[in-house]
């Protein structure tokens, strides 16, 4: 049987960078939380290919590069966009309730 996704509280966003990658501890999980142009998006902080944490990565828009490989993906989606990243990174559905934002998990 599968569980239903719910909405958690994540972070208040007065807390994130600035058009920047935040990296926010939830439960055993690192998080990447990125403000783009379009809102907020997040994901896993460790990259899927290597494992290199993505919050070190350069960010651009709505483009994540892992430092370890160069391998890049949309943060939108999680779609790769570069080599050697081959699979989607897992994204979390992200809202904004009394500046504190939510992810659904």
């Amino acid at each position: 049987m599968k569980r239903e996704k719910t909405w958690k509280d994540l972070v208040p966003v007065a807390e994130l960078e600035d058009q920047w990658v935040s990296r926010v501890t939830f439960g055993s999980r690192l998080i990447a939380v990125y403000d783009t142009p379009s809102g907020y998006y997040a994901s896993l902080a460790l990259c899927n290919h290597g494992g290199a944490d993505l919050c070190d990565g350069y960010f651009d828009g709505h483009i994540i590069e892992c430092p370890l490989h160069q391998g890049a993906f949309d943060v939108r989606n999680g779609k790769p966009i570069s080599a050697p990243a081959t699979r989607r990174m897992i994204t979390f559905e992200t809202r904004n309730v009394d500046g504190i934002l939510q992810i659904r998990i």
